[in-house]
């Protein structure tokens, strides 16, 4: 029998075991759940299980009318879904509506209380899911993608595009065009100095004091990219609320040269 001390002591150990493991890996009965609720209540698209080479994990489908050669993946911020009311609901409907076909994923998540920091372990789980979202929208149809990412979505997109040396999906031959980033925060700034293709960094006037205060930072990580851009919209928040018109007027802006 072990000693109360060494027992205890042993008690403690698991207990940091199991929350490093729970932090080191998305939360997949969240995942589960919302999965289960936006399936049964979805209005607009179409609810389908990608898979991550280990497991399905959620995506909506928003078909266009006569959509072009271009697919559009649409990617949320922290601990969200990807029919979240605010950004991403009405960039993955309101884009469809405009000829772009869109795939909005479910990224890696933690619980409500996790930080930015929390995630940062989580970025490895990133590139499995962009790549099997790119080789659906090629059955679609895309001949070429454009990621649109918001908040911690778009730090997640930058670190998939820093890590990777070849802007194409392997399997499809589908190359990533563009990168449109909204809401990015100084966690950007040491995947920008890596990205080569075309990044639109759109932010608001009102929005975090991370995104704010990183904007001289993001435009100096991303001097070599000739085609780098940064645009402010006037009176929107993070999270663009009551300004859904605004927000889907700058990116489609973004996407129209790449039609």
């Amino acid at each position: 029998m072990k000693h109360p001390i060494h027992l205890f002591l042993f008690l403690i150990s698991l207990s940091v075991i199991a929350v490093t493991v729970g932090v080191n890996a998305s939360d997949k009965e969240k995942e589960k759940r919302w999965a289960d609720q936006i399936s049964d209540s979805l209005l607009d698209g179409e609810a389908v299980q990608l898979n991550n080479g280990t497991s399905d994990f959620l995506s909506i489908f928003t078909e266009a009318e006569n959509p072009g050669d271009v697919g559009v993946i649409v990617i949320h911020g922290i601990g969200i879904h990807p029919d979240w009311p605010t950004v991403i609901q009405p960039l993955r409907v309101q884009l469809a509506e405009k000829g772009w076909n869109t795939l909005s994923l479910q990224m890696p998540v933690l619980p409500n209380d996790a930080s930015g920091k929390d995630y940062e372990p989580l970025m490895k789980e990133v590139p499995a899911r962009i790549d099997a979202g790119i080789r659906y929208l090629f059955k679609q149809g895309a001949k070429k993608v454009v990621i649109v990412a918001h908040s911690l979505g778009a730090q997640m997109t930058s670190y998939y595009l820093a890590h990777k040396k070849v802007y194409q999906d392997a399997q499809t031959q589908t190359p990533i065009i563009a990168f449109i980033g909204i809401g990015m925060g100084e966690g950007n700034v040491p995947f920008l100095k890596q990205i080569k293709i075309p990044v639109f960094d759109l932010y608001g006037e009102k929005d975090l004091p991370g995104v704010l205060g990183s904007v001289k930072k993001r435009a100096e990580a991303a001097a070599s990219n000739k085609n780098y851009q940064q645009k402010k919209v006037a009176g929107a928040n993070h999270f663009f609320e009551n300004q859904d018109d605004d927000l889907v007027k700058a990116v489609t802006q973004a996407l129209e040269k790449y039609k």
